[in-house]
């Protein structure tokens, strides 16, 4: 089974949502604001794609958190994080059993589901 993991009301969710609609693939979505997320399925993405891919630096909670926050990220902390802030993690995240991939592009999404 498919996985997308994500927030509703983020354009690039919303995008993948539509891209996999319109090519009839069925899904399970996991709200990270409804559902929150596990300490655990982040570390094995970490372990998997590295913590540095699922970090999203660029958004709004990043630049609300503190400093202290911010400074001296590792992998634990970067996790750490992420569970605490959902809206830290890049979206989407689409999982179809071993392979994980962060963000949205329809030529990887055709490639990984062709």
């Amino acid at each position: 089974m498919l996985d997308l993991y994500g927030i509703p009301n983020c354009d690039t969710v919303r995008k993948a949502r539509k891209w996999l609609q319109a090519h009839d693939i069925s899904y399970r979505f996991h709200d990270y604001k409804k559902e929150g997320v596990d300490a655990s399925l982040l570390a094995i993405w970490a372990e998997k794609i590295g913590w540095q891919v699922l970090l999203n630096k660029r958004g709004t909670t990043w630049r609300t958190l503190s400093e202290n926050d911010k400074a001296d990220v590792d992998r634990a902390k970067a996790i750490h994080l992420m569970c605490e802030h959902p809206s830290l993690i890049k979206r989407p995240v689409l999982v179809l059993s071993e392979r994980i991939e962060v963000g949205f592009s329809e030529s990887r999404y055709q490639e990984m589901l062709a």
